[in-house]
């Protein structure tokens, strides 16, 4: 079988990272696999070959240009034995159509997030992913989604469409197996309870709310502490809303670090207050370290995997006093941290499936295109 996926995974280029590698799995058992990634001359990306996997960058001189170079690399490659697959409805979704037209071939569509969520309509450009969304997934074959909260929006619009799921892989032994190279304890020495974020700081994650709901712990707890790790284009107004909200020596922002397992398995709380999620892979990985959780009810944590009360505390979005009270009940109670730390792990460990078997279900996803 041979594939050409449209990505806008810039890592791809990045040797040892964990899409490269998983890429090259799914390649081992391919015929060839080809990627076009979304790309600006300005990123000087080359062209990547690795055994049966070649990755391509449009090298566009705009993003308004993504779109038309990727269909230009991919009538380029293409020929009647492919299958296409994109990483989501949007501008590689209207890729994998036009090339779907051309060729006459099946195509698959991935999708990653809730895009169906009336909170992903946060700005102008995202009106407009949901308007090619609902052009692009009714000339799909199938459409991948990675949880069953996902699929209960997409049917929702369309009982007719054809839904894969597959969650994203997440190596659930390594993680429990892993031990830490860092301390966050150690490393913030000031905070008696550690508090840990791992996200993009985007308005979609809503790292205000839990800022505001911090508050409320401080107000409380005077030594406990907010460590967020991630960066994005909101932070510079989240570190305002730090200084406006007195929690400037509460509160540290790491940027983006490679010691997120450790800090998962020596932080005291893990918080996410994201307004929509597809998955949530920073639950599943917090969960399986063992650090009990606080979230919004998004992606997973609207499955039975959370019980609320059980596992975690699940809070409905943009919920403050929910957020800062299930803190609180955390922070005051160590009997119930160690409950959800175990009870947590037990009900992800029934979850998992090998890389393997992982890559296996992957490829055979893509099989059912040519059936």
């Amino acid at each position: 079988m041979k594939v050409l996926s449209i990505s806008t995974d810039r890592k791809l280029f990045e040797e040892g990272s964990a899409v490269l590698e998983r890429s090259k799995d799914y390649a081992s058992k391919m015929e060839k696999l080809h990627i076009i990634v979304f790309s600006l001359k300005s990123h000087n990306l080359k062209f990547k070959e690795e055994g049966n996997l070649y990755i391509y960058p449009t090298n566009s001189l705009s993003r308004w240009f993504y779109v038309m170079d990727a269909v230009k690399i991919g009538k380029s490659i293409l020929n009647k034995s492919f299958v296409i697959s994109t990483q989501d409805p949007f501008e590689t979704g209207l890729v994998g159509y036009k090339l779907k037209k051309k060729f006459n071939l099946p195509l698959q569509i991935q999708i990653h997030t809730d895009f169906l969520s009336p909170y992903f309509r946060n700005s102008f450009l995202n009106y407009i992913r949901v308007f090619i969304s609902k052009f692009t997934i009714p000339k799909a074959d199938y459409v991948r989604v990675v949880s069953s909260s996902v699929e209960d929006s997409l049917r929702k619009i369309s009982t007719k469409v054809k839904i894969q799921i597959l969650p994203v892989f997440v190596d659930i032994p390594r993680i429990m197996n892993f031990q830490p190279k860092k301390d966050i304890k150690k490393d913030f020495p000031q905070f008696k309870f550690s508090i840990f974020m791992a996200s993009r700081l985007t308005k979609e994650k809503r790292i205000d709310t839990a800022l505001k709901a911090f508050r409320k712990v401080v107000d409380v707890h005077t030594e406990a502490g907010l460590i967020i790790s991630g960066s994005g284009k909101e932070e510079g107004n989240l570190k305002s809303l730090v200084k406006s909200l007195g929690l400037t020596k509460n509160v540290i922002f790491t940027g983006w670090n490679d010691g997120l397992i450790s800090y998962y398995k020596t932080a005291d709380i893990f918080l996410l207050t994201s307004q929509y999620e597809g998955y949530g892979m920073t639950l599943v990985e917090a969960g399986a370290s063992g650090c009990p959780i606080v979230t919004t009810k998004v992606g997973l944590a609207k499955t039975d995997l959370f019980k609320n009360g059980a596992n975690s505390f699940v809070c409905s979005v943009w919920d403050v006093n929910c957020l800062s009270e299930s803190i609180l009940k955390l922070i005051s109670n160590p009997n119930l941290r160690l409950l959800f730390k175990t009870k947590m792990q037990d009900s992800i460990r029934n979850t998992t499936i090998s890389k393997e078997e992982y890559v296996t279900k992957y490829v055979s996803l893509l099989q059912d295109l040519l059936k």
